[in-house]
């Protein structure tokens, strides 16, 4: 145990020692945020222009409509399956570029169920792809993420449609009109608006950032850890993979799996609870920085937090006592494959 100093606590630090950690953390935020912002801009500018160009056209409804009739089912506007589109082709970024450009009011349930449609599905190409190299059928993984997506904006619409609730207008905190915006004409009016938007998203970032590593450092993450592992324990994911899986709960898919892949070429972690784990990081992800991400567009914890979480720990549990009725040879086929082992030295 450590000696205590007398009159001073063992968390105090030197004025100084304290004034260069909380300046390297705060250069460390802004230079990770910047380059996070390079790369999402460097796609984003091009998404803007792209819908503008839609709009003036009128050609968005018609490259929404492959998705108007499960817009439709979950009580979405038609040009809403845009946005999804984008959503699942992409980053959540871009869909909220996308959402924002389209300029559709929508009231609070509506948000809450295009953000749960969001949350389940997204980033598709790259997500999937980790998930196939960690060793789950990409054709099931999809499937899992596009019609739990589905099942999920379902069940909020209806759950808030049979008690009438969040029928008011929801507010997009992203949508702050710049300042020059109301005596600015025509297509200037768009550009600075859109220039203030990815500005905003800018900040959006850098704060998210700095909130991870508050919260890092608070212990909270570690809090997360603790009471979640135990519930994945009680729908069958096993102990090797219950911390990993954790990590992507809190930190997202590509994190996550990262470490599940590591785990999982060690041969340290069965197939099926990579499989399972996978599955269940897929559903719900990123708990803290994506559902902030949607409550910004005015999406309600309800929908985005507490209903993806008990569907996708109720999914994976059903999940995993069907597998357990499937034969060995229909499991490697239908649910995951083996992964080759990475040399232990």
């Amino acid at each position: 145990m450590s000696e205590r100093m007398p009159g001073r606590t063992p968390s105090a630090l030197p004025p100084s020692t304290l004034t260069a950690t909380l300046f390297s953390a705060v250069r460390d935020v802004l230079v990770q945020s910047l380059r996070v912002c390079r790369e999402l801009f460097v796609v984003m500018v091009p998404v803007v222009l792209a819908v503008k160009l839609l709009q003036e056209l009128g050609a968005v409804p018609y490259l929404a409509m492959p998705l108007r009739p499960l817009m439709a089912l979950v009580g979405l506007p038609p040009e809403m399956g845009l946005v999804w589109a984008a959503a699942m082709l992409n980053t959540i970024y871009s869909a909220i570029i996308v959402f924002l450009a389209l300029g559709i009011g929508l009231t609070q349930a509506q948000v809450t169920v295009l953000a749960v449609l969001i949350l389940v599905a997204h980033n598709l190409p790259v997500e999937l792809g980790i998930a196939r190299r960690s060793g789950a059928r990409l054709g099931f993984q999809f499937c899992v993420r596009f019609f739990g997506a589905l099942v999920l904006g379902l069940a909020v619409n209806a759950l808030y449609s049979a008690f009438g609730a969040l029928q008011g207008p929801a507010t997009v905190l992203y949508a702050a009109t710049p300042p020059a915006a109301a005596a600015a004409p025509g297509l200037w009016t768009w550009a600075l608006g859109e220039a203030w938007k990815l500005l905003a998203i800018a900040g959006i970032i850098t704060a998210l950032m700095a909130l991870m590593r508050l919260l890092s450092a608070l212990g909270a993450i570690i809090l997360m850890n603790r009471l979640l592992r135990p519930v994945l324990g009680l729908i069958g994911i096993g102990p090797a993979a219950a911390s990993l899986t954790v990590a992507g709960l809190t930190l997202g898919v590509t994190y996550g799996a990262g470490l599940i892949l590591h785990e999982a070429r060690s041969g340290r972690v069965d197939k099926r609870d990579v499989f399972f784990a996978l599955t269940l990081m897929g559903l719900c992800h990123s708990l803290i920085e994506d559902t902030l991400l949607m409550a910004l567009l005015g999406a309600q914890l309800s929908g985005i937090l507490w209903a993806r979480l008990v569907f996708a720990l109720l999914a994976t549990a059903l999940l995993v006592k069907g597998a357990a009725r499937l034969s060995p040879r229909l499991a490697d086929r239908l649910l995951w494959s083996p992964l080759p082992r990475t040399p232990q030295h």
